[in-house]
């Protein structure tokens, strides 16, 4: 095939058209480790491979777009998380980041609990194995179904997040002669510095329950006055997500050992637990500095001993709550280039054969990726580009901005890593198209964890 290069567009060091300077790399073939997983390399003939699988022969068996993640990579992360917390905390993946039964099974042999969102992602975790009693069941609206299903299962623990859920999962659980343990989610008016959609802690959203106002208080008598059907067992709090400063979190932390202490002296009770939810970010971009869990364990485990003398009060056990950290970094997203469209003096579009129904955080977050050619090394200069897909928006972005060789051609095959977390989860039939499938690969073998989607199960859904 022809890899005639297309001459448009601006080159290395220009001015992009929204007027920030951007610098191409210094090696358009090399592949950042702080941004792949772990087995990601190029082999001798400069083709990228993962646990030792070219992504040519990946496309050739499963078809492209398709999600490509490194079981090892995930097993690796998440036994870090479990060893930094060590025995005396508890380490629950957020399932909302990506769930899947191979998912859930690889979290219950590494030592890890699971939250979940909703039924179905509450089916999928007991259906795969993991212990209710490991499962936390998290969101701001639950149904009387969803509460049905947590108590029947016998979860760990409710996260409760309004008056309204309180004295509905009372009734459920006296009807069922269950002391259903609870956390209350507050929100303790921290400001995350991260994108609006995505922080959870300040006063104005839709999630838990005031601080400031009162409204946490006011939770605590609530749950405490169904004695025989509700085990209020500590609090949470949950200030946002793809969060790279520790202030916050040390904010958060004394704020709800504060409430802690008002409880104590108001109920003289001490509450045996607090969850500091997750939001810890990873490297999307090179320019990204994403902390490690043994850092982030000291640090959270030092923040609230510290918090704890201060208001005399015994040291409660831990719960974090990483989804993104854990995932995101174990997957990417491979594409096969169809239309390379050069505007001149712009900037050259790259069409691939996927989008926001497979990738929608662009669109909704304007999230940053990286992107790299796999299928083959290039020597040609670089040429500034933005990865599109074959959706009918114009904000149908995949990547924005990125520097890819000047001589792609359609057939190319072109990788977007950190693509595990949110990506499948938030995926979406948006012109008909089919979902991808989850290919996991390890030790030289790839097999589908999620199946893509076909014809078929778009016939099946539309009854007529």
């Amino acid at each position: 095939m022809s890899r005639s290069a297309h001459p448009a567009g601006p080159r290395h060091g220009d001015v992009l058209p929204e007027g920030h300077y951007q610098a191409p790399p210094a090696d358009l073939n090399a592949l950042d480790p702080k941004v792949w997983s772990r087995t990601v390399a190029r082999n001798a003939e400069g083709v990228a491979t993962v646990a030792g699988i070219d992504v040519k022969a990946l496309a050739a068996e499963f078809g492209t777009p398709a999600y490509v993640m490194d079981e090892e990579d995930f097993r690796t992360r998440a036994r870090a998380w479990r060893d930094a917390f060590g025995a005396d905390a508890d380490v629950y993946y957020a399932g909302k980041a990506f769930l899947s039964k191979a998912v859930v099974r690889w979290l219950h042999e590494e030592g890890l609990n699971l939250d979940v969102c909703s039924v179905g992602e509450l089916v999928v975790a007991l259906a795969a194995g993991m212990p209710a009693e490991r499962i936390a069941l998290h969101g701001n609206n639950k149904s009387v179904d969803e509460l049905e299903h947590a108590v029947k299962a016998g979860v760990g623990h409710v996260v409760v997040d309004s008056y309204e859920e309180i004295e509905r999962l009372a009734a459920i659980a006296a009807r069922h002669g269950v002391r259903q343990p609870v956390l209350i989610r507050v929100t303790v008016g921290v400001e995350a510095h991260t994108h609006e959609f995505i922080a959870t802690a300040h006063e104005d959203q839709k999630f838990g329950l005031s601080l400031t106002g009162g409204a946490a208080a006011e939770a605590v008598r609530r749950v405490l006055a169904h004695p025989t059907s509700l085990e209020l067992r500590g609090i949470h709090s949950h200030i946002g997500s793809q969060i790279f400063d520790m202030a916050g979190f040390e904010v958060a932390a004394r704020r709800v050992v504060g409430l802690l202490a008002r409880i104590r002296d108001e109920h003289g009770v001490q509450l045996p637990e607090i969850d500091l939810g997750g939001g810890l970010g990873i490297a999307y971009t090179s320019d990204d500095d994403p902390r490690e869990p043994a850092e982030i364990a000291a640090a959270l485990a030092d923040i609230v001993r510290r918090e704890c003398r201060a208001a005399e009060l015994d040291v409660p056990r831990l719960s974090v709550e990483p989804g993104r950290a854990i995932v995101g970094p174990t997957a990417f997203t491979l594409y096969e280039v169809g239309t390379v469209k050069p505007l001149e003096g712009l900037r050259t579009y790259v069409s691939v054969d996927g989008g926001m129904s497979d990738n929608i955080r662009t669109a909704l977050y304007d999230a940053e990726y990286s992107v790299a050619l796999v299928s083959r090394t290039s020597d040609a200069e670089p040429m500034l580009a933005r990865v599109v897909g074959k959706h009918c928006e114009s904000g149908d972005i995949v990547v924005r901005d990125a520097f890819l060789p000047a001589d792609l051609v359609p057939g190319d095959l072109l990788a977007v890593p950190a693509t595990g977390a949110y990506c499948r989860s938030m995926a979406s039939n948006y012109n008909h198209a089919l979902k991808p499938p989850v290919v996991a690969v390890k030790d030289g073998a790839a097999r589908v964890i999620v199946r893509r989607e076909t014809e078929e199960d778009l016939l099946r859904l539309d009854i007529g």
